[in-house]
């Protein structure tokens, strides 16, 4: 886990959050880059700008370090939460946006340049909680997850807790409940899971990045959650798998009476493979709405996606967003592990391959080998 330690603090061609650390080497974004997989002597620019979600901020912190040693292009990304990064990207303030939430039809049609989602990576959320005494393991299922977070459970040792760890010793003691506070893909895949298999959650908050939240206080961003859970004696909160095992918070396992299963990087790529091939052509789905089934699958999954318009003004950041988008989702690919993210299936590899190739701008390609 050496290689997540210190993400915040990379300078080699990536910035995140919206601090630029004093050292950084700063590039023209205008100034081109030769050849690369744009094609023969084709130009792109050494310097593109990109912010949205911060599950996969520690995975693209990684890949862009690597990115900018190998390719030479420097990319600045924003870790301001899914909603953030589709309202940039639409407004066009920056280059691409970040999403683990699927952009809405209408979102679609306010971004214009026909937005294509580039699935980058997967990823478990997980329930991490803050009580003395106890580790990592202890056993959820999806019902007792909705009413804690809809304030039907509000102790610890609730019997409906207990019976699903008998032999776990639970205090006496208030949950205090920790969501996000802001627009969150992370947020979207915990509460499509929760909707699944809660008719009440269903009926009552539903679905999606943003909701009214019944109960609890927020913190900006998974490191808002993790920190907030940290630091608050019997919370409860949700983080992606990563955050959780960076900042050494405990963590439960999720599933059904006698089959729970721990959140892992191959549990999660069990999820994603029960989806199968069903997927739809633009890649715009949540895993854990389909609340995937099996042994050994951890279902509250989802995959984070890069958003790029098919076409684009400037050729040359074209260029580089296409190189970005490709790198990410092959070499970057073998990262994704050691970060507890999940690499991609060949399935939806291939598909990313179509969208990416059919990118233009001035009337060429943005991507040939």
């Amino acid at each position: 886990m050496g290689e997540l330690k210190g993400w915040r603090l990379v300078c080699a061609g990536v910035v995140l959050s919206s601090m630029l650390l004093a050292g950084c080497a700063t590039v023209d974004e205008s100034s081109p880059q030769q050849g690369g997989g744009s094609g023969g002597g084709a130009e792109a620019a050494q310097r593109i700008n990109g912010a949205g979600a911060s599950f996969p901020a520690p995975f693209y912190s990684a890949v862009f370090q690597r990115f900018a040693q190998e390719e030479g292009i420097e990319v600045n990304y924003q870790s301001i939460g899914s909603s953030g990064g589709r309202e940039q990207f639409i407004q066009k303030t920056v280059a691409f946006g970040a999403s683990d939430e699927p952009m809405s039809d209408e979102e679609m049609q306010e971004a214009g340049g026909n937005p294509l989602h580039i699935a980058t990576v997967g990823g478990a959320v997980v329930p991490v909680y803050n009580l003395e005494g106890v580790e990592s393991g202890l056993n959820f299922t999806g019902e007792v997850l909705a009413d804690i977070y809809l304030g039907n459970i509000t102790r610890w040792n609730d019997p409906a807790i207990a019976e699903l760890n008998p032999d776990v010793q639970l205090p006496d003691a208030k949950i205090a409940v920790v969501h996000r506070s802001d627009g969150s893909g992370t947020t979207n895949i915990w509460t499509s899971y929760l909707a699944a298999v809660s008719p009440e959650w269903e009926s009552g908050p539903g679905a999606g990045g943003e909701i009214k939240w019944p109960t609890g206080i927020g913190g900006d961003g998974n490191e808002g959650v993790a920190g907030l859970v940290k630091q608050t004696p019997n919370s409860i909160g949700y983080v992606g798998l990563e955050y959780a095992v960076q900042n050494e918070l405990t963590y439960g396992n999720v599933g059904e009476q006698g089959a729970f299963v721990e959140p892992s990087v191959q549990s999660a790529r069990a999820a994603i493979a029960a989806v199968g091939d069903e997927i739809p052509e633009d890649l715009r789905f949540t895993v854990s709405s389909a609340n995937p089934q099996g042994e050994g699958v951890y279902p509250i999954t989802g995959l984070t996606w890069m958003l790029v318009r098919q076409q684009m003004d400037d050729l040359a950041q074209c260029k580089a967003v296409a190189r970005t988008a490709w790198y990410l989702t092959h070499e970057g690919q073998e990262l994704a592990p050691d970060l507890n993210y999940v690499p991609l299936p060949e399935n939806i590899v291939s598909r990313d391959e179509e969208l990416i190739r059919s990118m233009e701008a001035e009337g060429q390609k943005c991507y040939t080998e």
